[in-house]
């Protein structure tokens, strides 16, 4: 089939929406199927066999967006609309699928044509006002909860990433065909064996040095200043180890420093910055734990299936953003406080029995459920769905 697919996204950097977006035209390819892809003029080439990138024109002044809901994002995806409407005129396409609030232009664009669209949905637009603390505006929420409405209904099949949005979309739409696919296969690499000397080496720390890793944005929800708070708790009982951070932009590495050093944690917090994704598993090597302190969302952290493969204890806080996928088989999950969040890293260190296993049980998780087989074929039922096939088997269940 040829797929006309509009993400309004740069396309490719290594963050959370891409990744997927990634892992789904990789998929979709492997399939057979031809993928023509509208998005932003931002981003990394990325060379797949049977996709075209075709990038909308650059508003002026606009140099990058950044990650969630922005202003930015609205003469953006007047570009993008544009774009697709081009698109559209000088190619015959089978379906359109569409990606966050590209779903708007999608719905419309396929409604014209009459052909089916699929609604690839990572996030609830309305509670993306809160997760990015972009606004508290009711009128802009119920702008968005309506765009999220009118979309779901137009679409034949919409894939969520998580068992929460699900539920979002069956509120919407009892009858809707959704179909769930976690997006394990976009976490990126386990852990490379080696990586533990160089990072170690490299950072100043010995073989000893207790290392508790976090991996990921330095957006506000995932809860940067719970785990500096919970350092205290940690340093106090073990003055050696030390809390690593990779990700972050430059301004707001500099920020979480700050908040590090009001905390009284600065000389035990190591900021390592945004790395490209394959030195990522060196990293996981050298991590004694992982840790996700989300504090607020409903969506998994793309970081936790990445997690799960790494065969490291993994310390979260019990919201549903982790125990849609996690449980106490598999992580230390905690209350979201900064002692509760200290006494589960401390566990994890104090007992290395238990952590070994907790590891072996987390990456046996990752090899069953969340294998790219059954990523595979669940992408392999949305598209069946999509037209109306004969629905196949799929490995780890569907909804």
């Amino acid at each position: 089939m040829r797929i006309l697919m509009i993400a309004p996204e740069p396309f490719f950097e290594p963050r959370g929406t891409p990744f997927s977006e990634y892992h789904r035209i990789r998929a979709l390819t492997s399939l057979g199927h031809h993928v023509d892809l509208i998005t932003y003029p931002f981003g990394q080439g990325v060379e797949l066999t049977g996709l075209r990138i075709f990038r909308c024109l650059r508003p002026p002044l606009l140099h990058h967006v950044r990650i969630g809901p922005s202003w930015a994002k609205v003469p953006l995806d007047m570009a993008l609309t544009l774009t697709a409407i081009r698109r559209v005129l000088g190619g015959k396409y089978d379906a359109i699928h569409s990606h966050e609030e590209g779903g708007f232009i999608g719905v419309l664009l396929a409604s014209v044509l009459g052909v089916p669209h699929l609604y690839d949905m990572h996030s609830s637009l309305p509670q993306q006002l809160s997760n990015f603390q972009f606004s508290s505006s009711r009128l802009l929420a119920r702008a968005l909860g309506w765009v999220e409405r009118f979309v779901i209904r137009r679409s034949k099949v919409t894939i969520v990433i998580c068992p929460q949005l699900e539920d979002v979309v069956r509120a919407i739409d009892p009858s809707a065909a959704t179909v769930l696919i976690e997006n394990a296969p976009g976490s990126g690499d386990p852990p490379l064996a080696g990586g533990s000397a160089k990072i170690r080496e490299a950072y100043g720390m010995t073989p000893a040095t207790p290392i508790v890793l976090y991996t990921g944005t330095f957006e506000a929800y995932q809860g940067l200043d719970l785990l500096f708070a919970s350092a205290r708790t940690l340093i106090a009982a073990r003055p050696d180890a030390r809390v690593m951070l990779v990700g972050g932009h430059p301004e707001q590495v500099a920020q979480a420093q700050a908040e590090a050093a009001a905390a009284g944690v600065a000389d035990a917090v190591v900021f390592v910055g945004q790395r490209p994704a394959e030195e990522i598993p060196h990293f996981l090597d050298a991590a004694d734990v992982l840790v996700s302190p989300r504090s607020r969302g409903t969506n998994t952290p793309l970081k936790i299936y990445q997690y799960l493969r790494a065969g490291r204890p993994i310390v979260a806080t019990r919201l549903l953003t982790h125990t849609q996928v996690l449980d106490d088989e598999v992580s230390i999950l905690t209350d979201a406080t900064p002692e509760a969040f200290g006494a589960g890293i401390l566990e994890a260190l104090a007992d290395p029995v238990r952590a070994a296993a907790l590891g072996r049980a987390a990456q046996e998780l990752a090899d069953t459920k969340y294998s790219y087989e059954a990523y595979l074929d669940r992408t392999r039922r949305a598209y069946a769905e999509l037209f109306r096939e004969a629905t196949p088997q799929v490995a780890g269940g569907v909804a």
